[in-house]
């Protein structure tokens, strides 16, 4: 049992590494949002020239980092959750990770896969029509952004593994691995 528990460990810590470095991705797009943002504002309202693609490219920065960004947010315990009942002096470290193990399983997993289920046919049926912008000066290649929604969902759903490892852990050999978190 041990010796399973330290290669999910393992895991875990690659799920961790691979969502750590994608999440810091996505803090840097957030810097590159702000800037074309401001870009996109001064040419608009002091020159009068504005960009259909700028707009959208906003868009799809701002999509990016929310779908990036979730899993990051999941891997430090930041996502939004009841607290009120979490943090409660009852509240053990082995009665959060049941929380967590039950959250991940029966509410994270199923929405996640919902969403990947849903979002597979609507990349395919984006990538077989070619589908760029509706509108004249618009980017192409929309499905490569559709694209991303079916593999944020899978990079939460990797976290939540990675979770639903500690949470066991914690349950079943409390403080034998303590998390190395990379904050």
């Amino acid at each position: 049992m041990n010796v399973l528990l330290q290669q999910l460990n393992k895991l875990a810590g690659l799920i961790d590494q691979l969502n750590e470095w994608i999440g810091r991705l996505a803090a840097w797009l957030v810097i590159a949002l702000v800037l074309l943002v401001c870009y996109d504002v001064t040419m608009r309202y002091l020159f009068q020239a504005g960009s259909v693609a700028l707009q959208e490219l906003e868009w799809h920065l701002f999509a990016l980092i929310f779908l990036f960004g979730a899993a990051y947010t999941l891997k430090h315990d930041e996502h939004v959750r009841v607290d009120v009942i979490y943090q409660a002096k009852w509240m053990t470290p082995r009665r959060q990770a049941m929380v967590n193990l039950f959250g991940c399983l029966f509410l994270l997993f199923p929405f996640c896969v919902l969403m990947i289920i849903s979002a597979v046919p609507f990349v395919e049926q984006s990538y077989g029509w070619g589908e760029s912008s509706p509108d004249p000066g618009g980017l192409p290649y929309r499905w490569l952004l559709k694209a991303m929604i079916p593999a944020g969902f899978v990079l939460l759903v990797l976290q939540g593994v990675a979770l639903c490892i500690r949470s066991l852990q914690t349950i079943v050999a409390p403080g034998e691995f303590d998390r190395q978190d990379s904050r």
